[in-house]
């Protein structure tokens, strides 16, 4: 499933959660706010702006809980907010193809040095998922190019 990054709502948000919460705590909290916005859960005396409200926040509410509740779209949701936070806090240091770093077939791993001394690491698994690599010793990032 690929995300529309334009304009994303921050999903963690939406459910009152942390990144670092566990599936049963996302969960809790998803059920918890769902029970609370659920059309069907709804007083007969609410203004019918307010229902259109709560109708609309209980679907947010049920798109988090689809990517969020599912470890797969979990995943790729979770590595593309630390890429695009990382695109607004780190500098970029330069874009380089894969196939311009040096490959170590022991470790299925591909480094490229840091002007700083340290390295830029991907493994081979990680390349489909990871376009921006941290350097280990320094604050600069590269990003690789497919």
């Amino acid at each position: 499933m690929a995300f529309e990054r334009i304009n994303q709502k921050d999903w963690y948000k939406v459910l009152g959660a942390k990144p670092s919460d566990s599936p049963a705590e996302l969960k809790r909290k998803y059920q918890k706010l769902a029970l609370l916005y659920h059309p069907d859960k709804q007083e007969a005396d609410v203004p019918a702006g307010e229902v259109e409200e709560r109708v609309q926040r209980f679907i947010e509410i049920d798109q988090a809980w689809k990517i969020l509740g599912n470890e797969e779209t979990k995943k790729e949701y979770d590595l593309q907010q630390r890429e695009d936070n990382l695109t607004k806090e780190w500098p970029l240091h330069a874009q380089i193809y894969l196939e311009d770093m040096s490959w170590n077939e022991d470790e299925q791993l591909y480094t490229l040095s840091c002007r700083c001394g340290g390295n830029y690491s991907v493994f081979k698994n990680e390349t489909k998922d990871v376009s921006l690599v941290c350097c280990d010793s320094c604050s600069l990032v590269i990003e690789i190019l497919q």
